[in-house]
């Protein structure tokens, strides 16, 4: 059930830039490369092909896709990269930091599109208007957006004393964790970070919050923890541990709350463009990195009724979308 949708004025608008190497050419094919740890038949990597296919970058027909580009474990990202520039693709498409960073190792030639949690903090650009060198992409606003999310989880388990927050040790960094304690801290309430850097770190990470005493939990923004959320979802589940996630496609299906943009939203309607753009000749120096506008909160009851919890129902009125 859609309720609204909140729309903030962030993110840049990109005018018309100049054309570099690689225009396009009649007849050409474009190549393109991948580091992910997300699957070719994730949901916002479908939507992304899609997107380009409507605007005539077909595979098959004048695109050719790096087929091992997903599905990748990250301690896998520094050779298929070195892998791509030997390939001379066109672009190289990262999902997350750790791709990103492990890219602009070895590049600084080779286009290279990211969506990043934070893409200055990660590094991967001096500027979100001016990025200058070979990187652009989407920087998602992971350290507003994981206050925030804390701020609903508080909110959504009346009366909690301890909650915990789940971190990637790439991705998350100290300065945000002190921020998120200190902001626990100010309304009498004990932040304990349980922090992964791995897949099989997780579901023990998860269950120390438990026995430490946590009442709730923060899933931080993170590529590794987004594309390990079945694990995610079954520990909470078993631990009957109300979780909040970073986007509201997770609360769509077995989480119980998600805020923030939607992924495939990103995918196909921002990062699509950018690829279309770099691969049709512009630089990516000058292609601005974005962020998003359009934030959805998604509250599943089912979920709640899975773990035995009931979600206030002032926060229940004001969800864009409940999971009934």
């Amino acid at each position: 059930m859609r309720r609204r949708e909140v729309i903030t004025l962030l993110g840049g608008a990109a005018a018309a830039w100049p054309r570099v190497a690689r225009a396009q050419v009649t007849g050409r094919t474009y190549r393109i490369g991948g580091l992910h740890q997300s699957p070719r038949n994730a949901p916002h990597h479908v939507a992304f092909y899609a997107e380009l296919e409507r605007q005539g970058i077909v595979e098959g027909k004048n695109l050719t896709v790096d087929p091992l580009g997903y599905g990748l474990p990250a301690e896998q990202f520094a050779v298929h990269a070195q892998q791509l520039l030997r390939d001379d693709v066109d672009v190289i498409l990262c999902g997350g930091d750790a791709a990103g960073r492990e890219a602009q190792q070895l590049t600084t030639a080779t286009p290279i599109v990211v969506l990043a949690d934070d893409m200055i903090r990660a590094g991967l650009v001096p500027s979100l208007a001016q990025p200058r060198g070979n990187i652009t992409g989407v920087s998602i606003l992971a350290t507003e957006l994981d206050g925030k999310r804390q701020d609903i989880l508080m909110e959504a388990v009346p009366g909690v004393r301890h909650i915990a927050a789940l971190g990637d040790v790439n991705t998350t960094t100290e300065a945000q964790l002190r921020a998120l304690r200190d902001a626990a801290r100010a309304r009498g309430i004990e932040l304990s970070i349980n922090q992964v850097s791995s897949r099989d770190d997780i579901a023990p990470a998860i269950d120390a919050a438990k026995r430490l005493g946590a009442q709730a939990l923060n899933v931080l923004a993170s590529a590794l923890l987004f594309n390990n959320r079945e694990i995610v979802l079954q520990r909470v589940a078993a631990l009957r541990l109300p979780a909040i996630y970073q986007w509201p496609e997770i609360a769509d299906h077995e989480g119980l709350l998600g805020y923030g943009p939607r992924i495939v939203h990103i995918y196909r309607d921002i990062i699509a463009r950018q690829v279309i753009k770099v691969l049709r000749g512009t630089s990516p120096a000058v292609i601005p990195v974005e962020q998003p506008t359009k934030f959805e909160f998604v509250v599943n009851l089912r979920a709640a009724k899975t773990i035995g919890h009931e979600v206030p129902a002032g926060l229940v009125l004001r969800a864009d979308t409940v999971v009934e």
